[in-house]
């Protein structure tokens, strides 16, 4: 199985600790975000995509050709033209079903292998500001009905976490461009959702780090992690 990490955007947010290095080699607990990522993926994953952009060179110098025992393939979005059109650069070398992470979000492995058992799958967490993410709204069967991006008023406090398991089906949608002229992958998923059940699961651990102060409640999440595990 194949897993697509997004890493080509600016990471304005987390200014100023993104003006010399792109967000996923951040430092959380003296280690790069990606290097996080890359260690808790599934066994089922044999190959990683990771599309890169901004600052991408020090991401391929960083992790190399292979990382903790997997292939890497490094995939260039030279546009930010948003998610689903980076995703899209993706398409030709695709297999079949592959999991999909964005470079700022940290899981417990438990959650990301529970998720790729899924034909089709998102993990989903109840959030305090819903509003700044994507807010998911579900059929009565616990399945995906729509994601709605940073809304004003949430209709619930369930957010998408970034993390899922879709398949080349994905690929068949098209998504209408966002007033800022890029394009995101939750219109391709609502779309999607629409002919196919795609299944909603919790993420025991979820640490995104989209601004500076983002670091400590990393870092705070991970220890307890360790805590609760005697390391």
């Amino acid at each position: 199985m194949q897993c697509v990490i997004l890493a080509a955007g600016k990471g304005t947010r987390l200014r100023p600790l993104t003006e010399t290095r792109p967000k996923s080699l951040v430092l959380v607990s003296g280690k790069p975000i990606m290097r996080h990522i890359l260690e808790r993926l599934p066994d089922e994953i044999v190959q990683v995509l990771i599309v890169v952009g901004y600052r991408g060179d020090q991401i391929v110098k960083e992790i190399g050709d292979e990382a903790f025992g997997r292939k890497i393939q490094y995939v260039w979005q030279e546009e930010q033209l948003g998610t689903a059109h980076a995703l899209g650069l993706c398409k030709e070398h695709l297999k079949g079903k592959f999991l999909l992470l964005n470079a700022d979000d940290i899981y417990d492995k438990r959650s990301l292998e529970d998720l790729v058992k899924l034909p089709l799958g998102l993990l989903a967490e109840k959030h305090d500001h819903p509003e700044r993410f994507g807010v998911l709204t579900l059929n009565e069967d616990g399945t995906l009905r729509d994601i709605i991006e940073k809304p004003k008023e949430p209709p619930t406090n369930l957010v998408a976490t970034g993390a899922m398991v879709l398949d080349p089906d994905i690929f068949r949608y098209k998504a209408e461009p966002h007033s800022n002229g890029e394009y995101f992958i939750p219109v391709l998923l609502t779309q999607l959702a629409k002919d196919r059940p795609v299944h909603v699961r919790a993420a025991t651990m979820w640490v995104t780090v989209n601004m500076p102060e983002d670091v400590i409640n990393a870092e705070g999440a991970l220890k307890k992690e360790n805590d609760l595990r005697g390391e």
